[in-house]
Order: structure tokens, then C-alpha cells, then sequence
């Protein structure tokens, strides 16, 4: 296991260096002096100061994927899936965010670097291929050259997407989309995300443009990134824009995303609108409120912390990022109908009611009267746009799917409920 360099463009930020059994990270000074340096997270601003085990494991334990995914990359890999430093090395060029990780040997001995591009997927049959290998190589792990990572436990591929054809980085480059294939656990989760993706675009919330399409007997939804700037110009590449996810913002790991958790209290609404308010300011605060609403009226029950993320920059104030990871939990039986986070003390989507939202409110230091209004509005437009967005979706290259039409009565549903509920404890 060796020292590793976080990464931006050619400039090194900082280093994560062993010291004893743990390990600290340190800003380059060279870094500190830069015009627009931007910290890693809000976790550990600018500073001389070297952070310590307890800080900087769980910020680069939440780059790594979860789950089932994490398990075959170690495999993949044959890396303890526990070593984060070690899984990094191999997989860490291409993240969420801006930095890309390399031990630190390989930069200042200038051994085995290689410069960034781009693998053509040459046809729908190799694309196929591709993604049915994903569940034994997430990420392609283990492919020469391939070193990329995404959080998250659904299987999912990074791509640079250009006049419709799609390339695999290589060698730490840029991708540009997500790829999200069809799976068996969650059947017809392609056309659920784009449908709520869909109607949180067409009724004003920031989210990132999405598609659909197949290859071969599967399907897929494509999600532009929103961490990721075209080129200004013909001789400069994709850049990364830095962001980081709300669990590396409040110093927890990835098991701490879900408020309750088995292992302890996790994130709390409470606590990301403390950060939020505290850090990100301007309309963040209410842009925050809206997903949550929204999140709620859509049934999205997997809208823990780490599907919310604040965007970084040397230049400004953090903002938060666009939504993302949208979908209607409840259009499937065998998934839990807790949420990830609780409103006011109730974690049941149906059974929350005016009062719930006015605790909360108070929990995070909003106005109850604004709130009630925030829900009764969002409500309103989805009923207005729901039907508009399914036909969006039916519009897109994949076509079809029975699941929009559960969907599209799941959501009406629950939008019926919610309004429902804020009559009721308006009396």
C-alpha cells in the first residue's frame, strides 16, 4: 500500500500519507497559493494543517462504490474490499468530482504515466457485452487502463458520449455521462429514473439532462454529468468541476447515509440544512427544500445523503448541485416504504401529514407557513406535467415500458395522499 496524490488537471492538491496504523492528509503549500484552489470538502477547508485518519478515510470511503459492486471490483481487482487506499489506486482517476487519485510514487518518479483517452464501443452488440459484464467488473475494473469509480450500489458505467457514439476512458480521462443499465432487483428502474428526472426538469427543479436507448435485449438511461464542462475551446478537453456528496461534507462514511442505519443515527434533514445554511447559502437552502418535497411526492425512498451533493470551486461560494438518482420506490412491492430520512419524526411517505412538515421545519430553521406552501405548490405542478413527462420518456430511444404507467399512477397517488393530509391538519 502506497502514499497516494489527490489530483486536479496537472496540479497536485494534497496527499494521504501513512502515519503509523492510520493516515492524514495534507494540502500541497504549492496548492494553498493557487488563485482558485478550491478545498477537497467542506470537511476540511484550506489549511496547513494535515487532517486526520478520522477526517480523510470516510471522504475517500464515500468515492467508492457499495454493496455488491464493491465486492466484485475487489474481486475484479484483487483488493480487500476494505482497502480503500489500495481500491483507489486501481480504480480512483476518474471520480465523482474533480480529483483524480495516483500513488504518489508514480507522479514524482514519473514512472508509467500515460497520457488520457478514449476506447470506441464500437457497436450495440459490444455495448451489450459491456453491460452485461458490469455485475463481475463494475466500472470495467481490471481492464488495462480503465481506472474509474462511482458511489452507489446499483451497477452503472461512466462514458464520454460525442455525436451520439460512446467511448470508455482510459488513463484517467474525463467521461461526460452515466450509464445506468436495466436490472432484474429493480424491473424497469430505466424508465422509472427517466420519468422522475423528466418531471423534476419539465417543473423547474435543477437536474441533468437524461435519455434512454437499448443495446441488444437491455436497456439503459444516460444521465449527463453535471460535475463534468465541454471544452471552451478545440485544443482543450472535458473538465472536471468539483463536488462532493453530503456525507463527505458532514465527515461521515457511507454507512451513515441512512438516518437510521443499524449502526447508530446517520444524516439527518437536520443535518444537511445546518450545512447547507451554514456553507452553500444564496437560494441553496430552499433549492434543498424542493428536492426534498419532491422526493417525497415522487415516493423516492432511497433519498439518503449521499444522493444530495454540494458543488465546490475556488471561485465562489459552494452551491448545491442538480438532483439526481430520482426514482418512484414505491412502484415496487419488495422495496422498503421507510424513507431514507425522516420529515418531522415520520418516515412513512403516506402517513405524513401537515404537522410533520411544520416540526421539520422548525427542526431546520425554516418558516412551517413556507413549507406548507413549498408542498402544496410542487404538488400542484406535478399533477400538472406528470402525464407530459411519461409521454417525454415514451418518446425517447428505448421507447416504452408498462412500468411508466404504474409510475404515473404511483406518483398521482401519493400527490393525492400528501394534499389530502395538508387539508386535514390545515383544520
Amino acid at each position: 500500500m502506497t502514499d497516494i496524490a489527490l489530483v486536479y488537471k496537472d496540479n497536485i492538491v494534497g496527499w494521504v500519507c501513512r502515519s503509523g496504523e492510520s493516515f492524514t492528509f495534507s494540502y500541497r503549500p504549492e496548492w494553498l497559493t493557487c488563485k482558485n484552489a478550491f478545498p477537497i470538502s467542506l470537511s476540511m477547508p484550506l489549511s496547513t494543517d494535515a487532517y486526520p485518519h478520522m477526517i480523510i478515510m470516510p471522504w475517500l470511503m464515500n468515492l467508492l462504490p457499495e454493496g455488491d459492486p464493491l465486492a466484485a471490483a475487489s474481486r475484479a481487482l484483487g483488493v480487500a474490499s476494505d482497502d480503500v487506499m489500495g481500491l483507489l489506486e486501481e480504480i480512483g482517476q476518474e471520480t465523482a468530482g474533480a480529483l483524480s487519485i495516483e500513488p504518489l510514487a508514480r507522479l514524482f518518479e514519473k514512472t508509467d504515466l500515460k497520457k488520457s483517452c478514449y476506447r470506441k464501443i464500437k457497436s450495440d452488440n459490444e455495448l451489450e457485452r459491456i453491460i452485461n459484464d458490469l455485475p463481475r467488473k463494475p466500472f470495467l475494473a481490471g481492464e488495462e487502463g480503465v481506472s474509474m469509480s462511482l458511489a452507489g450500489a446499483q451497477e452503472k458505467l461512466p462514458l464520454m458520449v460525442q455525436d451520439g457514439a460512446f467511448f470508455i476512458p482510459v488513463h484517467g480521462a474525463p467521461s461526460t455521462h452515466i450509464l445506468k443499465p436495466d436490472t432484474e432487483q429493480l424491473g424497469g428502474g430505466v424508465y422509472n429514473e427517466a420519468l422522475c428526472m423528466t418531471l423534476a426538469r419539465q417543473i423547474g427543479l435543477p437536474v441533468p439532462p437524461v435519455t434512454t436507448g437499448r443495446a441488444g435485449r437491455r436497456s439503459w438511461c444516460l444521465v449527463e454529468r453535471y460535475d463534468r464542462t465541454p471544452p471552451s475551446s478545440d485544443d482543450k478537453g472535458w473538465e472536471r468541476l468539483h463536488q462532493e456528496d453530503f456525507c463527505q461534507a458532514l465527515g461521515r462514511p457511507p454507512s451513515s447515509k441512512y438516518e437510521k442505519n443499524g449502526k447508530g443515527n446517520g444524516v439527518s434533514l437536520a443535518d444537511m440544512f445546518r450545512i447547507t445554511q451554514d456553507k452553500v447559502k444564496g437560494r441553496a437552502t430552499l433549492d434543498l427544500l424542493n428536492g426534498v418535497i419532491f422526493n417525497v411526492l415522487i415516493t423516492n425512498v432511497d433519498s439518503h445523503a449521499k444522493n444530495y451533493s454540494i458543488l465546490l470551486s475556488g471561485t465562489g461560494v459552494p452551491r448545491l448541485a442538480p438532483f439526481y438518482d430520482l426514482m418512484a420506490g414505491d412502484v415496487w412491492p419488495h422495496i422498503t416504504q421507510n424513507m431514507a430520512q425522516s420529515i418531522g419524526g415520520e418516515r412513512r411517505g403516506r402517513q405524513i401529514t401537515a404537522k410533520h412538515w411544520q416540526r421539520m421545519a422548525q427542526e431546520v430553521g425554516l418558516n412551517p407557513r413556507m413549507v406548507l406552501q413549498q408542498v402544496a405548490r410542487i404538488a400542484g405542478a406535478i399533477e400538472v406535467h406528470l402525464e407530459s413527462a411519461a409521454d417525454a420518456v415514451r418518446a425517447m430511444p428505448a421507447g416504452n415500458d408498462e412500468i411508466l404507467k404504474r409510475c404515473v399512477s404511483t406518483i398521482q397517488e401519493r400527490v393525492r395522499v400528501v394534499l389530502v393530509n395538508l387539508e386535514r391538519g390545515a383544520k
